[in-house]
């Protein structure tokens, strides 16, 4: 490829370490559709004569056959998957195919190859998502009255509807298709006629090469064009907020599949046995995409700390950009799978969840509430009076409601019968009305907005 300048080839281990067609042959795709694109654009310009844009076109197409039906043999020494296609051309058409290399350089070709790929991995992990999103809501709508225990520091605070905690993962990741979406918007500018780094004096198109590829504009600036990897950053960004909302919620599919809480039962196909112990029920798909968010983490702080002291323009350092983002795409991926098709499978105890909820006087702030709205105790006193009522409870073994109204007024006369109008945990779940509450009216509420946004007919 540069024998013009050097006398002697590389080693033996530089050819091994400066070889990346082990990993960016994936770019395969990505890297003959562009190669399309430019070669069409230099036709058209008269840069080069359409006999042989014709000729360097149908071998394209050989080779994206080829590729579809089993690759083709690598080479170290062809280095990467632009070299791969460039050498295969020339072996099928003849030295035609060195007109390809016209206006272009492996710069602005990777940075054009690698972008197409990552907007192809943003609208995958696009997908997932929404998968993901119905499969949320559509189980939060079943159980959209389910009282559960709401927890702050996994101790029982105060009673919601399992529907309402369900929604609330759909929140966090309607906020990661939009950070997915931005990430897509930002990086949809085009590289190719950028060159190595200072452009080409050919008299190229690169408003058409945008608009062919489906970019929005060509990059502004050449040197920053071929240099710029932020748009792997974002998605890798993007991905990594993903990933811990996942790893969250399989956290607690996690817990609650534990006995001690018994809330949930996953199923036979997302629970895996034990080699000794029969009566094990393994959750081992949760606790993989909760692994798996580690390594996607790890992903953008190696991108992160290879990009930190790059000056410009390109430097091959950045060769080692992909494998981070395909492996972080192929966890995240699998992850929105799993997840989706544990949600859909679950089964969830209501009873186990509800007699959850009655423990640990989830409803008292309920009795200061009450105690506030009715009896026009300011806050920080119905807190300590609500305080002494949960004692008094914990000392006779029951919970706040079973409290008789003698005992509750024997510790404030203000105390009426009405309170117990607001005690239990179902009462407590109705009260939440505000918008973005627990109340089961609230809850549904929320479940047909979410259905609009998804188009999942009503």
């Amino acid at each position: 490829m540069w024998g013009g300048r050097f006398a002697e080839g590389p080693s033996a281990i530089m050819r091994e370490i400066n070889a990346s067609i082990g990993f960016d042959k994936r770019l395969w795709r990505h890297d003959i559709e562009a190669s399309r694109v430019h070669i069409a654009m230099l036709a058209a310009q008269g840069i080069v004569d359409q006999a042989d844009a014709d000729a360097i076109e149908e071998g394209l197409d050989k080779i994206a056959d080829e590729y579809e039906t089993g690759g083709v043999p690598e080479d170290a020494a062809l280095e990467d998957i632009h070299m791969h296609v460039e050498a295969r051309l020339a072996e099928l058409i003849g030295p035609a195919a060195g007109r390809l290399r016209t206006a272009r350089s492996r710069n602005d070709q990777v940075a054009t190859d690698f972008r197409l790929w990552v907007r192809d991995a943003i609208d995958v992990a696009e997908q997932g998502l929404a998968a993901l999103q119905r499969a949320l809501v559509a189980r939060a709508e079943e159980q959209a009255e389910t009282v559960m225990p709401g927890f702050t520091h996994l101790q029982s605070a105060q009673p919601v509807t399992l529907g309402h905690h369900l929604m609330a993962y759909y929140e966090m990741l309607r906020r990661d298709r939009s950070r997915f979406a931005d990430a897509r918007a930002r990086m949809n500018e085009c590289p190719l006629g950028s060159a190595a780094l200072a452009g080409t004096g050919f008299p190229v198109d690169r408003e058409a090469v945008a608009l062919a590829l489906d970019f929005d504009r060509p990059t502004a600036n050449s040197l920053d064009a071929v240099s710029d990897r932020d748009f792997a950053l974002d998605y890798l960004m993007a991905a990594s907020q993903c990933a811990l909302h996942l790893s969250r919620l399989a956290e607690e599919l996690v817990l609650w599949a534990s006995q001690p809480f018994g809330f949930v039962k996953l199923s036979d196909s997302f629970s895996t046995g034990s080699s000794i112990m029969p009566q094990k029920r393994n959750p081992d798909a949760a606790e993989l995409v909760r692994g798996h968010s580690g390594r996607i983490i790890g992903a953008l702080t190696a991108l992160s700390v290879t990009m930190k002291g790059l000056p410009l323009a390109y430097s091959k350092d950045m060769q080692d950009d992909k494998e981070p983002v395909f492996e972080a795409h192929d966890l995240l991926s699998l992850s929105l799978a799993a997840m989706a098709g544990m949600i859909e499978t679950v089964s969830f105890d209501a009873a186990r969840m509800r007699a959850a909820a009655e423990t640990g006087h989830a409803t008292a702030t309920d009795l200061a509430d009450w105690l506030v709205r009715e009896a026009e105790v300011p806050f920080r006193e119905a807190h300590h009076i609500t305080g002494r009522a949960v004692r008094l409870a914990d000392e006779r073994g029951v919970p706040l409601w079973e409290l008789p109204l003698d005992a509750l007024q024997s510790i404030d006369a203000r105390i009426g019968e009405g309170v117990f109008a607001v005690l239990s945990p179902d009462a407590s779940v109705k009260s939440r009305k505000s918008f973005g509450g627990t109340a089961p009216g609230q809850v549904r509420k929320r479940i047909e907005a979410a259905k609009k946004v998804l188009g999942i007919e009503t």
